[in-house]
């Protein structure tokens, strides 16, 4: 017999497993594209942007490198940030969508979407 704590975890279990993918926009966009050269050397707090290049290194937790030709920025990306079902490495080239968060001490872009090109 099926107590009603096991019944909860599979029915918790088949709807996290039949529910569908998230939907991605990948339409026109106003936030603005930029390097990270621009964001480096203008970019305010929370600025919003979008940078082109690759993620070119997983460095613990949340916590990338990303690097788009004219420099690098640390990134940080949520698991649930990244495409699901869709694995990557340091060759593939991504959009990320974000905003810089740019303080005294460290400058680091946060990641609101990730998407492969």
């Amino acid at each position: 017999m099926i107590t009603r704590s096991v019944r909860t975890v599979l029915l918790a279990s088949v709807l996290a497993v039949s529910a569908p993918a998230m939907a991605q926009y990948t339409g026109p966009s106003s936030i603005a594209q930029s390097t990270v050269k621009e964001l480096l050397d203008n970019g305010r707090d929370d600025q919003k942007a979008i940078l082109k290049g690759r993620i070119v290194s997983h460095d613990g937790d949340n916590d990338y490198t990303f690097e788009d030709g004219t420099g690098r920025i640390k990134v940080e990306i949520s698991k649930r940030r990244l495409p699901a079902g869709q694995p990557f490495d340091h060759t593939r080239e991504v959009e990320l969508t974000g905003e810089l968060d740019k303080d005294h001490d460290k400058v680091e872009f946060d990641v609101d979407s990730v998407r492969l090109l």
